[in-house]
């Protein structure tokens, strides 16, 4: 299965164990990650190293080719907003976002409070629990 994980690059980062864990994990279990790279320290200057349009481009390429879209979203950025609102609004696929309970009520209302029959927000205390969720619920 292609998964498109979102995670952010320009706001807080302070989630990039778990969303490693994520990673880590759907690769463990033989799918294809498309966006491995937001895990890595240099993800933003990575992505300074183009244009903004061909980010733009390259990132609904990969939205539209995703079989799933996986996201950590405790340092929840517009980025993230917009790829789930994308997902929701204009296709039928499946969207599971992640985030921490301790920092609940700093995530957008907006995400947490999302209803969408598509989407599962899946809060979690620790990474074994994040990791039971992914092998035993996810798939």
């Amino acid at each position: 299965m292609k998964i498109y994980f979102g995670f952010t690059v320009a706001g807080d980062r302070s989630s990039v164990v778990a969303a490693t864990k994520i990673v880590e994990l759907l690769e463990e279990l033989g799918h294809d990650v498309l966006t491995r790279h937001l895990i890595r320290e240099d993800a933003w200057q990575a992505d300074r190293s183009i244009s903004p349009q061909e980010v733009y481009r390259r990132d609904m390429a990969w939205l539209q080719q995703c079989d799933l879209f996986v996201a950590e979203v405790s340092g929840s950025s517009f980025g993230l907003g917009l790829e789930t609102g994308y997902l929701l609004g204009a296709t039928d696929k499946k969207v599971v976002l992640f985030y921490r309970r301790a920092v609940e009520t700093k995530i957008s209302l907006l995400i947490t409070g999302i209803t969408h029959p598509n989407c599962k927000l899946v809060a979690y205390s620790h990474l074994e629990e994040l990791e039971d969720w992914i092998r035993y619920t996810l798939f």
